[in-house]
């Protein structure tokens, strides 16, 4: 999966701080809980991630210079989707039927 250069941004930056990154792992899963499609929990996260990209950028300069120069709301889906998929629940493999 790709991720855009603020997606890549953003994950560096929670991958970096352990505190941040177990909060994610946390939210991710609770997200996916409250979710019963893979959809609607990467489109619920991927709204959190970009508010909480907006936050970051009061305090973080990185982010500054992103959200100041763009403008607009920068999309995290892809982001979204792969945090579901490395940090949501493993779901059991279906058991293949025997042959008879």
């Amino acid at each position: 999966m790709s991720l855009n250069r603020y997606e890549q941004l953003l994950h560096d930056y929670i991958d970096s701080l352990p505190e941040e990154r177990r909060f994610w792992q946390d939210r991710v899963l609770e997200i996916e809980r409250g979710n019963s499609r893979r959809e609607a929990a990467a489109l619920a996260l991927n709204a959190e991630l970009w508010e909480y990209f907006e936050e970051r950028s009061r305090h973080e300069s990185e982010f500054t210079d992103v959200v100041s120069v763009g403008g607009g709301k920068l999309s995290m889906l892809n982001l979204s989707e792969y945090l579901l998929r490395m940090w949501g629940p493993v779901k059991p493999a279906k058991k293949a039927k025997p042959s008879v």
